[in-house]
């Protein structure tokens, strides 16, 4: 499966929806996913919301797809940006609500756009978190400076009994540079413990 844990966009689709058209091009056996990150509801989040479904891109707003392969059974859950709520009362970030019908399978998946999200993540029972917004500090002071604000910053961690892994993702926000936090686009195989 493919997943993007939002800020795609920083603009309204009337300038910047051509830019994901490739998007509908990607292929993966279980589909792409999408979390709204703050971004997209500075930008038009439902116009934009819409746009990415034209395209074959499943948007999960605190809810929950069961995704079967082999014998094992997997949730895969996005809940809205942990600020939506301040914009839109009914996109709340919910992660209890994300998780529910899928609490019987093998392994629950939270995609979350904020790594903050992990705290009532954990609580609400998932093993991963997928999540971005922090660019990896992107740049000197911002790499010190993200630290004020989340826990985890870059790379994988644990909280409590929930694995988190932020990505550094392939854009940046404000000045057009990276320096010490290079772009990326991750792979992450989960193995079946024996």
């Amino acid at each position: 499966m493919v997943a993007i844990t939002g800020d795609l966009v920083d603009g309204p689709v009337s300038k910047l929806g051509h830019h994901i058209t490739p998007l509908g091009d990607l292929k993966s056996k279980h589909g792409t996913f999408f979390v709204t990150g703050n971004h997209e509801y500075y930008s038009g989040v439902l116009s934009w919301i819409r746009e990415l479904e034209k395209h074959g891109i499943r948007v999960l707003l605190n809810e929950n797809k069961i995704l079967e392969h082999g014998k094992a059974s997997l949730t895969l859950a996005g809940v809205t940006d942990l600020k939506a709520g301040t914009i839109l009362e009914e996109h709340k970030t919910d992660p209890y609500r994300a998780m529910k019908g899928g609490e019987k399978t093998d392994y629950k998946i939270l995609l979350a756009h904020q790594p903050n999200s992990v705290f009532e993540g954990a609580e609400a029972g998932f093993d991963l978190q997928l999540s971005g917004h922090t660019h990896g500090g992107q740049y000197f002071p911002g790499n010190l400076l993200i630290y004020l604000a989340q826990k985890f910053v870059a790379g994988l961690h644990k909280h409590k009994d929930t694995w988190i892994y932020v990505s550094r993702g392939t854009g940046y926000w404000g000045p057009p540079i990276r320096l010490g936090a290079p772009s990326e686009i991750s792979v992450i195989q989960l193995k079946k413990n024996s």
